[in-house]
């Protein structure tokens, strides 16, 4: 990341972005990475997040909060100056159950951006990253842009 004025207008627009949200506060959300159209944002495994008490899983719609959370994120930090998104489309292919007690890990591309269209992919890994992906995503996100 640069330390240009304009980007660091987009990263503090993509910071407040999830600080806002309710649920990223719910789920102990944590910024770890914003730029230049890319985002890493991570959370850690809890109890009342698991789907399957038998495995200790955590439940597919939570990996899917944070790849969609983190996929607006990537939007907001795209250099085209998004001041808002919203989620349009979002197709999350889960490769493995999270490893139970490891921390998640998604991480997010804004690739190609229309006048009102950004694309995204993302993929969500636990600790054990040699494993390969817990989960992968595209996605298209709404632009609002300013005047």
């Amino acid at each position: 990341m640069t330390d240009a004025p304009e980007e660091d207008g987009r990263t503090r627009a993509a910071h407040q972005f999830i600080a806002a949200l309710p649920h990223c506060r719910a789920l102990s959300m944590r910024v770890e990475r914003l730029g230049e159209g890319e985002a890493e944002i991570s959370m850690p495994w809890a109890e009342d997040l698991v789907g399957d008490p038998r495995t200790g899983v955590i439940h597919g719609g939570v990996i899917s909060t944070l790849m969609d959370t983190t996929g607006g994120a990537a939007v907001l930090s795209h250099e085209t100056g998004a001041l808002a998104t919203a989620t349009m489309d979002l197709r999350i292919d889960y490769m493995r159950g999270a490893t139970p007690h490891h921390r998640i890990t998604a991480r997010a591309t804004c690739f190609h951006v229309t006048r009102a269209v950004a694309f995204v992919r993302a993929e969500a890994f636990d600790e054990d990253a040699e494993r390969g992906p817990v989960a992968v995503a595209n996605g298209a996100f709404t632009l609002e842009r300013g005047a």
